[in-house]
């Protein structure tokens, strides 16, 4: 029940009754008949109780087992081992990584002038490194399936998303291109001055403009040779790696062949999903840095290709399917884009409609 309850004090009832109704004599109403909006309710507590969507970008804390005083000490030790000894010492490791990539990465970026096959390359392994260093800094264990991806025309990689440390994870293993929503802060800085080596493309959701672009540099990208796998998270926004969304159907009509990855988190060690909304994408690392350990699987699945008669969208849906099942998802249908724009005012019209006609119903009774 969209808006329904915000704006039926403008809503004037006189206009959908007939002229002769309203000039008749008024029958004698019960309240109950009047008020009677039970199927109404029904629908709002049920979209209440089973928002399907809701649920999809909400973190789910684990339940608290210090409760009791054996428990308790044990609780605290842990917090003591976690906060003063190995977050300063993953904090000691992420900053010496940086110093040793910048030291490395800066002159080859900006002074090389020789091959530029060579600089691409040492480029690639120098993110690939530093990658590395950021799982280290969460004691992160990663357990990829399948075989390794080969730089190759004509495929495109798609992947479940459940937070930025996804391409990370991913990034260490093959330096893809990815395609990513522009941040600001010091990822900006990153995705401006290292990640564009490696081929990145960036764009804003808000901007219709980047659309075309971005559609136009992701055919581009599918044709060479030598550029580096192109990586898609289909789809665009976050989900606590429960559930999964509808995908978006641009990595699907370029005609080449999509390779699913499958991306699961064990939230026994810590919850990956963030929450972009409540979270800067710094907390978001820190939280990462001071729990036990990041634990995954990743899975390389076979490439698929679009079947004859399928669409764009039943060949996304296809893929979806496939990475929900490997990595035990829940599919449900919703466009992940409902978590940034408001409904569509026609959506609200459409239920104040219904319930009028549900009261003259009524009323003609």
């Amino acid at each position: 029940m969209v808006g329904l309850g915000a704006d039926l004090d403008h809503l004037n009832i006189e206009e959908y009754l007939p002229e002769e109704s309203i000039q008749a004599e008024p029958k004698k109403l019960h309240l109950n008949d009047f008020l009677d909006i039970s199927p109404t309710l029904t629908e709002a507590a049920g979209a209440i109780i089973d928002d399907s969507f809701t649920r999809c970008f909400k973190s789910n804390p684990p339940e608290p087992w210090n409760w009791n005083i054996y428990l308790f000490p044990l609780w605290c030790l842990g917090v003591m081992i976690r906060y003063g000894l190995l977050f300063p010492l993953r904090l000691a490791i992420l900053t010496a990584g940086w110093i040793v990539f910048f030291a490395a990465f800066l002159p080859v970026h900006f002074l090389w002038t020789g091959n530029t096959k060579w600089r691409c390359k040492i480029e690639r392994k120098l993110v690939e490194m530093m990658c590395g260093v950021f799982v280290a800094s969460w004691t992160g264990v990663v357990k990829y399936h399948g075989p390794r991806p080969s730089r190759r025309p004509q495929q495109v990689f798609v992947a479940n998303h459940t937070s930025m440390i996804d391409f990370i994870i991913l990034e260490q293993m093959t330096a893809f291109a990815v395609i990513m929503q522009k941040h600001p802060g010091w990822v900006g800085f990153i995705q401006k001055t290292i990640l564009e080596s490696v081929g990145c493309i960036w764009f804003n959701r808000t901007e219709a403009k980047d659309r075309e672009i971005v559609a136009r540099k992701l055919r581009e990208h599918t044709q060479g040779a030598d550029n580096n796998p192109l990586l898609i998270f289909p789809e665009g926004t976050c989900v606590n790696n429960q559930y999964t969304v509808m995908f978006k159907k641009g990595a699907f009509e370029l005609g080449c062949a999509v390779c699913p990855v499958a991306i699961k988190y064990n939230k026994i060690f810590v919850d990956a999903f963030w929450n972009s909304k409540k979270q800067s994408f710094t907390m978001h690392l820190v939280r990462l840095m001071t729990s036990w350990a990041v634990v995954c699987d990743v899975w390389y699945l076979e490439p698929q290709y679009l079947r004859d008669g399928e669409t764009p969208i039943e060949f996304a849906e296809r893929i979806r399917g496939m990475i929900a099942a490997r990595a035990g998802l829940k599919k449900v249908p919703w466009d992940g884009y409902l978590k940034y724009f408001r409904p569509s005012p026609k959506l609200t019209e459409r239920k104040q409609q219904k319930f009028a006609e549900s009261v003259l119903h009524r009323l003609e009774k």
